[in-house]
Protein backbone atom coordinates (compact mmCIF):
# COMPACT_ATOMS: atom_id res chain seq x y z
CA UNK A 1 0.00 0.00 0.00
CA UNK A 2 1.60 3.45 -0.81
CA UNK A 3 1.65 6.33 2.30
CA UNK A 4 -1.27 7.97 2.90
CA UNK A 5 -1.09 10.92 5.23
CA UNK A 6 -4.45 10.78 7.01
CA UNK A 7 -5.78 14.30 8.96
CA UNK A 8 -8.74 16.21 9.46
CA UNK A 9 -9.42 18.65 6.83
CA UNK A 10 -7.84 22.00 6.89
CA UNK A 11 -9.51 25.01 6.41
CA UNK A 12 -7.08 25.88 3.68
CA UNK A 13 -8.82 23.03 1.88
CA UNK A 14 -12.08 23.21 2.01
CA UNK A 15 -12.93 24.12 -1.86
CA UNK A 16 -10.29 21.92 -3.30
CA UNK A 17 -12.23 18.88 -1.75
CA UNK A 18 -15.47 19.90 -3.39
CA UNK A 19 -15.26 17.46 -6.12
CA UNK A 20 -14.96 14.77 -3.87
CA UNK A 21 -17.73 15.07 -1.79
CA UNK A 22 -19.65 15.51 -5.07
CA UNK A 23 -18.41 11.90 -5.75
CA UNK A 24 -20.40 11.18 -1.94
CA UNK A 25 -23.25 13.28 -2.77
CA UNK A 26 -24.03 14.06 -6.37
CA UNK A 27 -25.93 17.83 -6.74
CA UNK A 28 -24.86 19.29 -3.11
CA UNK A 29 -24.11 22.84 -3.74
CA UNK A 30 -21.11 24.58 -3.19
CA UNK A 31 -22.56 27.37 -1.00
CA UNK A 32 -24.27 23.90 1.25
CA UNK A 33 -20.56 22.30 1.15
CA UNK A 34 -19.02 25.50 2.13
CA UNK A 35 -21.54 26.30 5.05
CA UNK A 36 -21.47 22.58 6.66
CA UNK A 37 -17.87 22.17 6.03
CA UNK A 38 -16.78 25.62 7.77
CA UNK A 39 -18.48 24.62 10.79
CA UNK A 40 -17.05 21.19 10.77
CA UNK A 41 -13.29 22.60 10.52
CA UNK A 42 -13.79 26.00 12.63
CA UNK A 43 -11.20 27.15 15.39
CA UNK A 44 -13.48 26.75 17.98
CA UNK A 45 -15.41 23.26 16.46
CA UNK A 46 -17.02 20.83 18.81
CA UNK A 47 -14.15 18.07 18.77
CA UNK A 48 -16.83 15.23 18.40
CA UNK A 49 -17.37 16.09 14.50
CA UNK A 50 -15.10 16.91 11.64
CA UNK A 51 -13.78 15.66 8.15
CA UNK A 52 -11.21 13.45 7.87
CA UNK A 53 -9.36 13.35 4.57
CA UNK A 54 -6.49 10.81 3.44
CA UNK A 55 -3.51 11.98 0.68
CA UNK A 56 -0.79 10.52 -0.82
CA UNK A 57 2.61 11.16 0.71
CA UNK A 58 4.09 13.87 -1.33
CA UNK A 59 1.09 14.99 -2.97
CA UNK A 60 -0.99 18.18 -1.87
CA UNK A 61 -4.90 17.17 -3.09
CA UNK A 62 -6.54 14.57 -0.88
CA UNK A 63 -7.82 11.37 -2.49
CA UNK A 64 -10.11 10.27 0.04
CA UNK A 65 -12.11 11.75 2.53
CA UNK A 66 -15.39 11.22 5.04
CA UNK A 67 -17.41 13.04 7.64
CA UNK A 68 -17.76 12.07 11.33
CA UNK A 69 -19.35 12.62 14.47
CA UNK A 70 -19.69 11.41 17.93
CA UNK A 71 -23.50 9.90 18.91
CA UNK A 72 -24.67 8.69 22.59
CA UNK A 73 -26.08 5.47 22.14
CA UNK A 74 -28.19 3.53 24.83
CA UNK A 75 -26.18 0.13 23.76
CA UNK A 76 -22.74 1.40 23.10
CA UNK A 77 -22.54 5.11 25.20
CA UNK A 78 -20.32 6.72 22.72
CA UNK A 79 -20.31 5.83 18.70
CA UNK A 80 -18.10 6.97 15.96
CA UNK A 81 -20.71 7.67 13.61
CA UNK A 82 -18.82 8.42 9.74
CA UNK A 83 -20.22 8.88 6.29
CA UNK A 84 -20.12 10.62 2.36
CA UNK A 85 -17.01 7.66 2.19
CA UNK A 86 -15.01 8.97 -1.25
CA UNK A 87 -11.48 6.99 -2.41
CA UNK A 88 -10.67 8.34 -5.03
CA UNK A 89 -7.26 7.10 -6.33
CA UNK A 90 -6.43 6.21 -10.16
CA UNK A 91 -4.39 3.20 -9.23
CA UNK A 92 -5.21 2.10 -5.92
CA UNK A 93 -8.70 3.43 -4.71
CA UNK A 94 -8.75 0.32 -2.16
CA UNK A 95 -5.66 1.56 -0.94
CA UNK A 96 -7.05 5.05 0.15
CA UNK A 97 -10.07 3.23 1.63
CA UNK A 98 -7.52 1.44 3.67
CA UNK A 99 -6.21 4.68 5.07
CA UNK A 100 -9.52 5.77 5.94
CA UNK A 101 -11.07 2.46 7.80
CA UNK A 102 -7.46 2.14 9.93
CA UNK A 103 -8.41 5.86 10.78
CA UNK A 104 -11.80 5.43 11.64
CA UNK A 105 -10.54 2.94 14.41
CA UNK A 106 -7.84 5.35 15.50
CA UNK A 107 -10.09 7.98 15.62
CA UNK A 108 -13.19 5.94 18.05
CA UNK A 109 -10.20 5.55 20.09
CA UNK A 110 -9.58 8.86 20.81
CA UNK A 111 -12.95 10.20 20.95
CA UNK A 112 -13.51 7.33 23.61
CA UNK A 113 -16.33 5.13 21.30
CA UNK A 114 -17.09 1.75 21.98
CA UNK A 115 -18.42 1.24 18.51
CA UNK A 116 -17.90 2.40 15.07
CA UNK A 117 -21.39 2.95 13.07
CA UNK A 118 -20.44 3.88 9.29
CA UNK A 119 -23.18 4.51 7.02
CA UNK A 120 -22.43 4.37 3.44
CA UNK A 121 -24.10 4.89 -0.28
CA UNK A 122 -21.57 3.17 -2.56
CA UNK A 123 -21.15 -0.55 -2.85
CA UNK A 124 -17.44 -0.23 -3.31
CA UNK A 125 -17.09 1.56 -0.22
CA UNK A 126 -19.05 -1.43 1.71
CA UNK A 127 -16.85 -3.80 0.45
CA UNK A 128 -13.38 -1.90 1.93
CA UNK A 129 -15.41 -1.41 4.76
CA UNK A 130 -16.15 -5.04 5.05
CA UNK A 131 -12.68 -6.04 4.57
CA UNK A 132 -11.62 -3.74 7.24
CA UNK A 133 -13.81 -5.53 9.95
CA UNK A 134 -16.99 -3.73 9.41
CA UNK A 135 -20.46 -5.76 9.27
CA UNK A 136 -23.96 -4.74 8.40
CA UNK A 137 -25.99 -4.22 11.55
CA UNK A 138 -28.93 -3.44 9.79
CA UNK A 139 -30.47 -0.97 6.91
CA UNK A 140 -30.49 2.72 6.83
CA UNK A 141 -33.82 4.29 5.74
CA UNK A 142 -34.18 7.58 4.76
CA UNK A 143 -36.94 11.02 4.15
CA UNK A 144 -36.34 14.48 3.05
CA UNK A 145 -38.61 16.72 4.01
CA UNK A 146 -39.40 19.77 1.59
CA UNK A 147 -42.37 21.93 1.77
CA UNK A 148 -44.37 19.52 3.71
CA UNK A 149 -43.98 17.12 1.11
CA UNK A 150 -41.77 13.87 1.63
CA UNK A 151 -39.59 12.29 -1.26
CA UNK A 152 -37.39 8.70 -0.47
CA UNK A 153 -33.73 9.18 -0.13
CA UNK A 154 -32.65 6.06 -1.11
CA UNK A 155 -29.57 4.49 0.61
CA UNK A 156 -29.56 1.28 2.34
CA UNK A 157 -26.86 -0.54 3.94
Amino acid sequence: MPPFIVELLSRDHIRAVYPLILEAIPGLSLNAWLRFARGATASRRDPKTGIVVARREGHDFPSGLFCYRVERDPANARVLVAEHFVAVDLLHPGDVLAALAAELDELARRTGCTAIRSIVRRPDVAGGLTQAGHAAEGSLLGKVLTDGKTAPTGGGA
